[in-house]
């Protein structure tokens, strides 16, 4: 099951308060469906929670026996693809119940059927629930909301923008004929799933976020050990090399004896660090002592 369903699933599972957030929330499930005219209502949706919150509140709202012949059919083997029809008897009265009229020429958000913003919640839920979709916060943060008329993504986009408990802004974008209202970040998605009342959906996402952020330490701290261990090990390769140039056409005997003891303490020990080569030398001395005699011995390695 995909994190949208669950997020569906939960929203489904809301218990109703009043007639008006009932109302609301029908409205928005109607208003984004496949087909809202004065003769044709038709709901068609992947998610049979949604199908199933569709019937209750259209049934709740209307009448139950508002529905012609629905339909499953495979979309693909894993897939099933829920069509729910409303009789045409009844299209005309459901159309003008919220609002619309024949002589509409674009379907456009009706205010009145929201009253205050208190029922803005519900409706958007209902939005979500027909027409929504949201990434697995693991893979990605993504929330959109596919809707087929321009004025009515942009009356939408409107909408939310007056909301005031969050700074939510969504963005619209064109999509195989589609337009997309979507919201990027894990903030804005928490803002708006926490809003239309999918506060477990939520936690799961701010459990994703915290456990992406906290291996993006990790790996920040590993990248950043393993580099330092490869500069450690470029620079001990360096110095060894100078060392052997030096044994090999003059002879160790050629440093002086403090060089002589760095020298051949860094051939036996290849992965100490400078502090650690000077701690072992005796007297010990500081790690900018021992940069110090190894810039010596590579300008004697240089100058042979």
């Amino acid at each position: 099951m995909s994190f949208s369903s669950d997020v569906k699933r939960e929203l489904a599972d809301i218990k109703i308060e009043s007639r008006s957030s009932l109302f609301s929330e029908c409205y928005g499930m109607l208003l984004f469906c496949a087909r809202f005219t004065v003769r044709e209502i038709v709901f068609k949706t992947e998610n049979r929670y949604s199908a199933e919150r569709f019937e209750f509140l259209l049934s709740s709202a209307v009448s139950p026996g508002v529905f012609g012949e629905n339909e499953l059919t495979p979309k693909n083997s894993k897939q099933r693809l829920y069509k729910i029809s409303v009789n045409p008897e009844y299209c005309k009265k459901i159309y003008e119940t919220f609002g619309h009229t024949p002589k509409d020429i674009k379907l456009r958000i009706n205010r009145a059927n929201l009253g205050d913003e208190s029922l803005y919640p519900a409706f958007l839920r209902g939005v979500f629930l027909c027409c929504g979709s949201v990434t697995n916060p693991k893979s990605g943060y993504h929330l959109e909301l596919s809707v087929s008329h321009k004025t009515l993504a942009e009356n939408l986009i409107h909408l939310i923008n007056e909301i005031e408990v969050f700074s939510v802004k969504p963005r619209l974008a064109l999509r195989k004929g589609a337009y997309i209202v979507y919201l990027k970040g894990n903030n804005d998605i928490c803002d708006f799933l926490a809003y239309i009342g999918a506060g477990n959906s939520v936690m799961a996402v701010i459990e994703a976020s915290a456990y992406k952020e906290i291996m993006n330490k990790l790996n920040r701290k590993q990248n950043s050990e393993l580099a330092n261990i490869k500069k450690k090990a470029d620079a001990s390769a360096k110095q060894i090399l100078a060392i052997k140039k030096i044994i090999k056409l003059k002879g160790i005997d050629y440093l002086d004896s403090d060089l002589k003891a760095l020298a051949l303490l860094r051939l036996n020990n290849p992965d100490m660090s400078l502090k650690e080569l000077g701690e072992s030398l005796q007297p010990p001395i500081s790690r900018s002592g021992v940069n110090h005699r190894l810039e010596r011995i590579f300008k004697i390695a240089n100058s042979l």
